[in-house]
């Protein structure tokens, strides 16, 4: 039993050192492969490492790239903005220099018009009292000359009257004694037009016009008392059965009347109207009395005469000349017709020669002429082109002298 078990033993050890070496072995190849195998991940690992590296540094460089044209890019741009803030300062500079220029000359200019203000004050100054004279006798000529006018044109010797006593008052404020002549020739030539006797023309028109209103009111002449038309003869019956008497006798008086009858022809009977011929008869004399009218304003004496008197025989011929309206109507237009309306204007005033005259001898001595403007100087800039020169032209002494008068004989005018 034991020898037997001994060979069993030993194949026990051999088997068991080889189970051991093939363990041994494996393990070492298996530790070998795990060597091989860290060393290949390692590697992957650098390789990654390196191209993380490189991605990011190329990105880096890119970026780097792009801050860097984009700084070149703002820093045109700043340059450029530089450049155009230098212009604009030149230009400010330039603007306000040439302002200056211009305030320079505009007070040049300033003092040139005051200087030419003071010689044009001195020259008004020393207007002499012949010219303020002058201007004033040309005014009394000038309202003596309207006054003539409102009388020969529009027979007004009212306003006349006003011109040529404002015509005196411009003498008076002369002061001049040798202007007493004329002064007495214009009082003389008012006292004329004053004894002149006025005509109220706006009331004989408005009388006229009423008679024209008043043409309905008067009563047509006829032959019968009852004022109905027609004649004695006439053959009319009733319609009245009743009135068969009377009719019986109207037709036998007429057949026996008219059987023969004998009319003279030499007398001069009124002449009757026909019916509703009346209407053309007031039409007639209304337009008589509107010819009438309008020859008052024209100052047309002889037709204004000859319309009243045609109306006047129209209405003695064809109304009741014993009806009272007809009566105060025909009253009315004799007044007119011995109205006259034209007035005794005289055919000269003495003082227009006058005046003349002496304006004349007044006007011999030259008026002083208007001084020469400033010249104007050229200013540098193109801004001064805009401005128009400025021409100070002193006032003739008739606009300095004449106005104030003028103003005055408007107001005593109006």
């Amino acid at each position: 039993m034991t020898e037997q078990n001994k060979p069993n033993e030993a194949n026990e050890n051999t088997s068991n050192a080889s189970t051991t070496a093939t363990q041994s072995t494996a393990k070492n190849g298996i530790s070998h492969r795990q060597k091989r195998s860290g060393l290949f991940g390692s590697i992957i690992t650098i390789v990654l490492i390196i191209i993380l590296g490189g991605c990011l540094y190329y990105y880096l460089n890119l970026k780097h790239q792009q801050i860097v044209n984009e700084s070149s890019e703002l820093q045109q741009q700043i340059n450029e903005l530089l450049r155009q803030q230098e212009t604009e300062k030149q230009q400010i500079n330039q603007l306000t220099e040439s302002q200056r220029i211009t305030q320079l000359d505009k007070k040049e200019y300033e003092q040139q018009l005051e200087q030419r203000v003071e010689e044009l004050q001195a020259q008004i100054t020393t207007l002499s009292s012949t010219d303020v004279k002058r201007w004033l006798l040309a005014q009394a000529d000038f309202l003596a000359k309207m006054a003539g006018r409102k009388l020969w044109n529009d027979y007004d010797p009212v306003t006349a009257i006003a011109l040529l006593k404002s015509a005196d008052s411009s003498l008076a404020e002369m002061n001049d004694p040798n202007l007493i002549e004329i002064r007495k020739t214009i009082n003389s030539d008012i006292s004329a037009l004053s004894a002149i006797t006025q005509i109220d023309y706006d009331g004989i028109i408005l009388r006229l016009n009423q008679l024209s209103s008043d043409i309905d009111n008067l009563r047509i002449n006829d032959s019968t008392p009852d004022g109905k038309p027609m004649d004695e003869d006439s053959t009319e019956l009733s319609n009245n059965i009743t009135d068969w008497k009377q009719n019986l006798s109207q037709s036998w008086k007429s057949f026996s009347k008219n059987f023969i009858t004998i009319r003279r022809r030499d007398s001069h009977e009124t002449p009757l109207l026909a019916p509703n011929q009346d209407i053309y008869l007031r039409a007639n004399i209304r337009a008589q009395l509107l010819i009438t009218a309008q020859a008052v304003p024209r100052y047309q004496e002889q037709i204004y005469k000859q319309s009243l008197e045609q109306a006047s025989t129209w209405i003695r011929i064809y109304f009741n000349t014993n009806d009272a309206a007809t009566k105060a109507f025909l009253t009315e237009v004799d007044k007119l017709i011995e109205q006259p309306i034209t007035m005794d204007i005289p055919s000269e005033l003495k003082s227009l020669l006058l005046l003349d005259k002496a304006l004349q001898k007044r006007i011999q001595g030259q008026i002083p002429s208007s001084a020469t403007p400033i010249p104007h100087k050229t200013q540098p800039t193109n801004e001064k082109k805009k401005n128009q020169d400025i021409k100070i032209v002193p006032p003739t002494p008739t606009e300095e002298a004449v106005k104030p008068s003028n103003k005055t004989a408007q107001e005593k005018t109006a």
